[in-house]
């Protein structure tokens, strides 16, 4: 089954880029020059998804504005033949068709996806989050969509090695590799933010999943857990009893654009991997390490 919709959840309210977000949405603050979320939804594009959901919330409609046409300003960037930027801005306004449903209440990630069950009706579905960028050959949901495609289009999430003692800020799970794909695991369980002595492994996943149309009946019957919200990991360890869920380890490099240190990485390593920004990044690295006597 191939998959043509993801769900991208962007209701949260961004606390920890405030004053930045008082306003301004955290999925619209730019890496180099493109909003965060250009880069997840383009990630969903490059993966052959044909159609965007956004998971929104009220004031928060520049996210939708950004990927529609800006008429006004294609017009004055015509008139002041600016052409290469006109062209930009037409292809961001048509890049993706997408659809808009409202979050109410922020009462979790699997509450946050639960809202999107009448847009995807019963087919298969990714989930990318807004705020963790992933760079690598291959779009990470391609992979993910590659695996679940060679294993009867079941439900994957994908995974990556983090340090033991990062556990408690992820959902983390157990599970046995598969004897043809040592990066695929069959996933028997996932404990939501476990401290280290208590998780199961050192795998964990940054917000990257293929659901079958079953999460939505588990997502129905879970309670509120941790945080006083409805968790997606109650949700998946309901459902990988019921049928068969993988685990895959993606291979790319992830970036936790929700805090500030993440969000600091990703705009460097970003700059140093495009050829127009590499080296005007390394200049004004060594600049301020040498006008603050630094030691790198």
């Amino acid at each position: 089954m191939e998959i043509k919709k993801v769900v991208i959840p962007v209701a949260g309210k961004g606390t920890r880029f405030l004053p930045a977000t008082k306003e301004l949405p955290k999925e619209m603050i730019p890496i180099i020059n493109k909003p965060m979320i250009q880069y997840v939804v383009e990630e969903a594009i490059n993966s052959g998804v044909e159609e965007v959901i956004f998971v929104t919330s009220r004031g928060k409609e520049a996210i939708e504005d950004y990927f529609s046409r800006n008429k006004t300003l294609e017009k004055f960037l015509e008139e002041k033949q600016k052409f290469p930027e006109l062209e930009m801005c037409k292809k961001i306004g048509e890049m993706v068709t997408y659809r808009t449903v409202i979050q109410n209440e922020q009462l979790g990630l699997g509450h946050a996806i639960l809202c999107a069950e009448d847009l995807i009706g019963s087919e298969n579905f990714g989930v990318i989050l807004g705020d963790d960028l992933i760079l690598s050959r291959e779009p990470v949901l391609k992979q993910l969509m590659e695996v679940s495609k060679i294993n009867n289009d079941k439900s994957v999430i994908g995974v990556m090695e983090i340090d033991p003692s990062d556990t408690k800020k992820y959902g983390v799970i157990s599970g046995s590799t598969l004897a043809n794909d040592p990066r695929t695991l069959k996933l028997d369980a996932m404990v939501e933010k476990p401290e280290p002595l208590k998780a199961p492994s050192n795998l964990a996943t940054p917000g990257r999943y293929i659901f079958t149309p079953r999460i939505f009946k588990f997502l129905k019957e879970i309670k509120r857990g941790v945080g006083g919200e409805y968790q997606l990991t109650d949700a998946i360890n309901l459902l990988c009893q019921e049928e068969k869920f993988f685990a895959h380890k993606f291979k790319g490099d992830r970036f936790d654009t929700g805090n500030i240190q993440g969000y600091l990485e990703a705009t460097i390593e970003f700059a140093l991997r495009e050829e127009n920004t590499r080296e005007t990044m390394i200049s004004i690295i060594k600049e301020k390490v040498s006008h603050y006597n630094l030691s790198i």
